[in-house]
C-alpha cells in the first residue's frame, strides 16, 4: 500500500469521530484540517519541484475515495484544494514556491469567472485590480491562498488572493455536504499582480511533471467521483452492518435475512464496484500515456469523463439503496447513511459529474463536434 494510503488509514478514525461536527459547524472543525494537513492531503498535486507529494492519480483518487469514506466533505475539500493545488505548476517558479512552498499552505477556490478584472499598475508591478463574488467556495474558509477567474481585458485569468484580501459570505445552508464549508465568498478592489495569475488552457507548465501533463478538468471531473465513490461504499458497509442487527418492525427476521435485501445490496454492490473499476481503469490507462512521455489523447479524455460521471451516478443510486433498505432509521440527521444520502446528492450536482454532460459526451462518442475546451 502506498504510504499516502497508510496515512489516510491512520487518520481515518480522526476524520470520522469530527463529522458530526462538521455537520453541525457547515465547515471542517480544526482536528479535521489539520489531520489532511499534515498528512500532506490537501496539495496532493504540488510538484516534488516546490516540496510537494507530487501524488499520481490513480492514487489520488484512491485516496480521495479512502478519505470520503470516513467523511464525505472531509473528502470533498480534500479533492478542491488538492486539485487546485495542480495549478502551482503554471506559475511562477518563485510565485509558486512562495505559496506552495509552505506544506501549511491550502489553496481553493472556484474556476468560474465572476470577476471582473482592469489593468493596473502599482509601483511599477503590472497587475489586475478585481472585484467578483464567486459561490461553491469550499473549504475556503481554512485556506491561505483562494483563487477566482475573472474576465481581464486580455483573457479569463484565474487569480491568487491571499485570505485576508477575501469575504466570505455565510450562504451554506445546505441538505448535504454541509461539513464543507462551500459558501459565497468575495473580493472588492483587490490587486493582484499578473504573475499570480494564469491563463487556463494556454499558460504553458512551468514545472515538467507527469502532473502538470495531464489534463486539469479531467483530474478534477475524476476526483469530484472518487468523493462519490467513497461515500457510496461507506453508505453500503453502512448498510451491511445495520442489516445484520436489525430487525424490521413485525418481522423476525434481521435485514439481512430478508430476499428483497439480499438482491438489492447485491446489486448495489455490482453498480458500485463496476463503476469503481471502469474509472480507476480509465484513469490508470492515461497516466501510463502521461508516463511513457505521450499527450493524453481526446478518446481517453472522453472516456474519463464518461467514467466520472457514471461513477457520481453510480454512487448516489449506491446511497439510495443503502438509505431505503435501512428503514426509518435512516431518517435522522444522525444517521450516517442520511449523511451519506445527502452527500452523495451533492456530487452528482457538480458541473463536472453532473448526468446531463452525458450529452456532451454521447455526441462525441457518436462523432459529432463539440467543445472539449474543459475536457
Amino acid at each position: 500500500m502506498p504510504a499516502l494510503l497508510e496515512a489516510i488509514a491512520d487518520i481515518a478514525e480522526v476524520i470520522e469521530a469530527h463529522a458530526d461536527e462538521a455537520e453541525e459547524a457547515r465547515r471542517l472543525p480544526p482536528a479535521t484540517v489539520a489531520a489532511l494537513v499534515d498528512a500532506d492531503l490537501m496539495r496532493m498535486c504540488v510538484p516534488a519541484a516546490y516540496g510537494g507529494p507530487e501524488v499520481a492519480p490513480p492514487t489520488m483518487i484512491d485516496a480521495i475515495t479512502a478519505i470520503a469514506h470516513a467523511d464525505g466533505a472531509a473528502g470533498w475539500c480534500s479533492m478542491i484544494a488538492s486539485t487546485t493545488s495542480s495549478l502551482s505548476s503554471l506559475l511562477p517558479a518563485e510565485v509558486a514556491q512562495q505559496i506552495y512552498g509552505d506544506p501549511s499552505v491550502v489553496t481553493g477556490g472556484v474556476f468560474a469567472p465572476n470577476g471582473k478584472a482592469e489593468r493596473e499598475s502599482v509601483d511599477g508591478v503590472d497587475g489586475l485590480r478585481v472585484a467578483g463574488r464567486w459561490a461553491w467556495g469550499s473549504g475556503t474558509q481554512h485556506c491561505a491562498w483562494i483563487l477566482g477567474g475573472a474576465i481581464a481585458p486580455d483573457a479569463m485569468r484565474l487569480c491568487w488572493f491571499p485570505a485576508d484580501e477575501v469575504s466570505f459570505i455565510d450562504t451554506w445552508h445546505t441538505g448535504g455536504m454541509r461539513g464543507s464549508g462551500s459558501l459565497d465568498y468575495s473580493v472588492d478592489a483587490a490587486f493582484v499582480p499578473l504573475e499570480r495569475t494564469v491563463v487556463p488552457g494556454a499558460t504553458p507548465p512551468v514545472v515538467d511533471c507527469g502532473i502538470a501533463r495531464f489534463p486539469n478538468f479531467t483530474l478534477l471531473a475524476c476526483s469530484v467521483a472518487a468523493v462519490g465513490l467513497g461515500i457510496g461504499r461507506r453508505a453500503l458497509d453502512e448498510l451491511g452492518d445495520i442489516a445484520l442487527g436489525k430487525c424490521p418492525q413485525f418481522s423476525s427476521r434481521t435485514l439481512a435475512q430478508s430476499g428483497f435485501t439480499q438482491i438489492e445490496f447485491a446489486r448495489a454492490e455490482a453498480q458500485l464496484r463496476s463503476a469503481r473499476a471502469f474509472l480507476v481503469d480509465e484513469v490508470g490507462s492515461a497516466w501510463a500515456t502521461v508516463e511513457r512521455g505521450d499527450d493524453v489523447t481526446l478518446d481517453q479524455r472522453i472516456a474519463m469523463r464518461l467514467a466520472a460521471t457514471h461513477a457520481a451516478t453510480a454512487s448516489a443510486s449506491a446511497a439510495d439503496v443503502a438509505f431505503t433498505l435501512a428503514g426509518g432509521t435512516s431518517v435522522y440527521d444522525t444517521s450516517v447513511l442520511g449523511r451519506c444520502m445527502r452527500d452523495a446528492h451533492v456530487v452528482t450536482q457538480h458541473i463536472q459529474t453532473a448526468p446531463k454532460l452525458n450529452e456532451k459526451i454521447g455526441r462525441l462518442l457518436l462523432g459529432h463536434d463539440d467543445d472539449v475546451t474543459m475536457f
